[in-house]
């Protein structure tokens, strides 16, 4: 596998709610090695965070498991796969729509998928009933570096 990516980090952890912003931060750290912007650490921060909690609260439910979180950079790009062994989505495409939450009765609003969407370039959800499911998603940073480049250049010419 060496060779395929240039960096990878993988986590495990209980499928407990505190462990959400353990997640959340663990990937922006591994992610700063890039030098994202804010903005793009944020959103990072925020589709990762979406990502566990669907683990938690729907994957798992009341029941403990095992949330996992690999995160690999290729280039200038990370790709971040958040697994559980849950429950699973009985219908994906319905799950993906805006506002569809399968717990009204928790003030959920239905916009995880959509959140992950807008804030990563590319997300792909794998999903088999009583087997759980895999979200994997994609981002390319432009990076802090490559905007003070930028700006260098329009500066001097």
């Amino acid at each position: 596998m060496k060779g395929l990516y240039d960096n990878e980090m993988k986590l495990e952890f209980l499928s407990k709610t505190n462990n959400e912003a353990f997640a959340r931060i663990t990937v922006a750290a591994f992610v700063s090695q890039l030098d994202p912007t804010i903005d793009e650490l944020s959103d990072i921060k925020t589709a990762v965070s979406e990502a566990v909690t669907n683990s938690i609260i729907h994957g798992y439910e009341e029941e403990e498991g095992i949330v996992r979180v690999v995160s690999r950079i290729f280039g200038n790009s990370v790709e971040i796969e958040i697994s559980d062994n849950g429950k699973g989505i009985a219908n994906v495409e319905e799950a993906r729509k805006p506002l569809y939450t399968s717990k009204p009765n928790l003030e959920r609003s239905g916009m995880g998928f959509t959140i992950m969407e807008s804030f990563m370039d590319d997300v792909k959800v794998e999903s088999a009933l009583g087997l759980g499911t895999k979200i994997t998603m994609r981002k390319r940073i432009s990076g802090s570096q490559e905007l003070r480049l930028r700006q260098e250049q329009i500066c001097e010419g």
